[in-house]
């Protein structure tokens, strides 16, 4: 009995170590093995029963896995990985193109909701003619786009969540009150787009043609502003509502 409540209290206060080293990882150098050894021998010098070596070196060594594993977890939860928009991977790399499905190059919004972009089967609109398409309220989430056609598109409040949308033909669509939010438009035209209180949150215009593009009153985050505004072709006036466009995305006089 006496042997089981002094093992209890040897665990206690082995645990007590262990823990602290955890609490103290994010601003102190991790806890060596060599304070941990320290911690036993004084806990054991001090024991009454400190020839009972083996049940030690057993609590020593659950005490050793315990404070690797908080350890490891600190160190991980402490170390946030980077984050990046869906389409936006530099080595993205695209199924081939079903030409035989006849049905493929068609709008059509999804039922299970923008979130993940969640659909039944890929949604690839790649190659397709779309011009002055009518998808206002759409959710075309997850949709893959590129040397598509939508010039003169309608998507007024549609959502296009991780949408792959490069090198393709944006020019005068209307995406005002649109969630555009984690896509990528590299590579594509967007002359004469209407971005009016869209929401465009980590979506990247970089290698995009924005020229004439009207951004008043879209939501846009501090890094992707900057980015924006850093657009050689963020320039001219909206040829239908005569938005300034460097003014609209507020990136002042160039």
């Amino acid at each position: 009995k006496t042997t089981m409540m002094f093992s209890k209290k040897h665990l206690a206060s082995i645990l007590l170590v262990a823990a602290s080293a955890s609490n103290s990882s994010a601003f102190a150098p991790p806890l060596q093995h060599s304070t941990l050894r320290s911690s036993l021998s004084s806990l054991s010098a001090t024991s009454p029963i400190n020839n009972d070596h083996e049940e030690i070196h057993s609590l020593a060594q659950s005490a050793k896995s315990l404070t690797l594993t908080l350890l490891t977890t600190s160190f991980l939860l402490l170390s946030p990985l980077p984050s990046h928009a869906d389409g936006q991977t530099k080595d993205f790399k695209l199924p081939p193109i079903d030409y035989s499905d006849k049905s493929r190059c068609t709008l059509s919004s999804s039922k299970m909701g923008q979130a993940n972009a969640a659909r039944d089967k890929l949604y690839d609109l790649r190659e397709c003619d779309l011009r002055n398409a009518k998808a206002a309220e759409y959710d075309l989430s997850g949709v893959i786009m590129t040397k598509t056609d939508v010039s003169g598109a309608n998507f007024k409040e549609a959502q296009f969540s991780k949408g792959y949308l490069r090198d393709s033909n944006f020019e005068g669509a209307d995406f005002t009150n649109a969630i555009v939010d984690r896509a990528t438009f590299k590579g594509s035209s967007l002359k004469g787009a209407i971005f009016q209180n869209a929401v465009l949150t980590a979506t990247s215009f970089e290698g995009a043609d924005v020229e004439g593009a009207d951004f008043t009153d879209a939501y846009i985050g501090d890094f992707d502003i900057r980015n924006l505004c850093r657009n050689p072709t963020l320039m001219g006036e909206n040829p239908k509502t005569g938005a300034d466009t460097r003014l609209s995305a507020n990136c002042g006089p160039k």
